[in-house]
């Protein structure tokens, strides 16, 4: 069975892959986001991935493992929630964030993200 859109999403944004995120992305699309202390905004793609993906996921982040995609819905209302681990010069973490979405065919045209930061995994290696 072929992904969702919004697994699609997950694994494009995991990868840094930024075209392949803006290909499921409506041109206007309704964004809100929340990390631990800020609440994060967009309308556009461009904006999105500029403003916001390209900044949680910095180049110096580097996410080397995927724990867990998971889709399902709530009544009308999609859902992706990934896990992931993530390295940068200031160690190793693991981060999950929930995607609230609602899609129009094969794009996502509301996108709501829950993320709870970069956890310490304790990993060293």
């Amino acid at each position: 069975m072929a992904a969702n859109v919004g697994e699609r999403f997950a694994a494009a944004l995991l990868a840094k892959d930024w075209d392949g995120v803006t290909a499921v992305l409506d041109p206007a699309i309704d964004f809100r986001g929340l990390t631990p202390g800020q609440p994060w905004e967009a309308k556009t793609p461009d904006d999105l991935v500029q403003q916001v993906f390209s900044r949680w996921f910095e180049p110096s982040d580097d996410i080397y493992e995927v724990l867990d995609i998971a889709a399902g819905q709530v009544l009308n209302r999609h859902r992706v929630v990934y896990r992931f681990r993530v390295r940068n010069p200031d160690g190793d973490y693991v981060c999950e964030q929930t995607a609230y979405y609602d899609a129009d065919a094969d794009t996502i045209t509301k996108l709501r993200i829950l993320c709870t930061g970069f956890l310490p995994s304790g990993n060293h290696g």
